[in-house]
């Protein structure tokens, strides 16, 4: 679950990590309330969307006086922020904040984020601050250290160690990336994240390490543990076809192909995306049903592929393990009835009752291809939506 950086900031505040004042504004004229009170020479007026590249696309700004801030604001709220993350859409920004500046003697790179290769948490950190990391993984990988930490052991001080030496940082400041890397991981763990980035970090002339940006990334699997996750939604930000599938307990991410899929297990349904795109087509999302395909859950899982207008045909992929295939026929066959369905759809039930489940869709009268076998129905469908 991606979270604004704002929320990213309060969590890290949290933790006892030191972060720069801000003020989250909606309206240009809290944008001017809000410089006075950081009574500070120099702001920097941030737009809040789920987006990195802000900077590029127009989305930050620097601020040295009340009224530029103010200008700043009535041009960057309501704005259709595109960055390279973004895609060429966009994404309209609701909201800023507002932060204090703060002398920059050097920025530097740190993220931790999951190791899956290696079953623990990877500490990335690059003297290559304020730079997208990716394009310095590209171009000068030698300049980024990857430090894998054992979750059962946890972070210890020699892994602080390397980073520091690799990071070029004077010893009278190993105390304090030591204490803000301790604490970095503290709340990485504490809170689920499945990624946490600050890009920059800065050192400040004072000599104290800060994150002028954070990126976090929560593990939503993990909600049941954080109530509080539900208040860092933004509707705004995500698909709403996504948050409608949510609302009804369906598994659904929303892609760019032109082939809706209903499928029941996540194995299942990769394993569907890719035969598709074997075959030469590309699918429209990812949509696990679960193990109680019922009319009602079909009905709500049509209705919601039918509001993705690339959408040109369907696959239903349905594997009769724990629920019966016929009654999963019977729960097509009735919701496509019910919603007057006109698309195309190519079925394929494999299981118990597969060959009643087969009948009921054949005397059906509906818009229905039988299919044998996964390969089978993947290239009918395919063939359908490329004409």
């Amino acid at each position: 679950m991606d979270i604004h950086e704002y929320q990213a900031k309060e969590i890290l505040s949290k933790h006892g990590i030191k972060i720069l004042r801000s003020v989250l504004c909606h309206k240009p004229e809290e944008v001017y309330n809000a410089y006075k009170t950081l009574s500070s020479s120099v702001a920097v007026v941030k737009a809040q969307v789920h987006a990195g590249g802000r900077g590029k696309g127009g989305g930050v700004k620097i601020a040295k006086s009340a009224d530029e801030a103010k200008s700043i604001a009535e041009k960057m709220l309501g704005m259709n922020l595109v960055t390279a993350q973004t895609g060429k859409e966009g994404k309209l920004v609701r909201k800023v904040l507002v932060e204090e500046g703060a002398e920059i003697i050097k920025e530097f790179y740190l993220s931790l984020t999951i190791d899956r290769k290696n079953a623990g948490i990877a500490l990335v950190a690059s003297a290559e601050g304020g730079m997208e990391i990716e394009e310095v993984s590209k171009n000068n990988p030698e300049k980024i250290l990857t430090v894998s930490v054992n979750p059962l052991y946890g972070l210890k001080s020699y892994h602080i160690l390397e980073i520091c030496l690799f990071l070029g940082i004077d010893k009278n400041l190993f105390a304090g990336l030591s204490k803000l890397i301790n604490l970095l991981y503290a709340s990485f763990i504490s809170e689920d994240m499945s990624m946490l980035e600050i890009n920059p970090l800065i050192l400040t002339g004072s000599g104290e390490f800060i994150p002028l940006d954070a990126k976090i990334i929560l593990d939503d699997n993990a909600d049941f543990r954080h109530p509080a996750f539900k208040d860092l939604v933004d509707e705004n930000e995500e698909e709403p076809l996504e948050v409608k599938a949510k609302s009804v307990g369906l598994n659904y991410i929303k892609l760019d192909g032109n082939v809706g899929c209903m499928v029941n297990g996540a194995g299942l349904a990769m394993a569907t995306m890719d035969t598709i795109k074997e075959f030469g087509a590309t699918p429209a999302n990812f949509l696990d049903v679960g193990g109680t395909a019922d009319s009602k859950r079909v009905e709500t899982a049509f209705n919601i592929l039918l509001s993705d207008k690339n959408v040109k045909g369907i696959f239903i992929n349905i594997f009769g393990g724990i629920v019966k295939c016929d009654m999963v026929a019977e729960g097509v066959v009735s919701a496509a009835k019910n919603i007057g369905l006109k698309l195309p759809v190519v079925v394929r039930l494999e299981g118990t009752n597969a060959d009643i489940a087969a009948k009921i869709i054949e005397n059906s009268g509906m818009n229905f291809v039988s299919a044998n076998s996964l390969a089978d129905g993947a290239q009918k469908i395919s063939k359908i939506v490329n004409g």
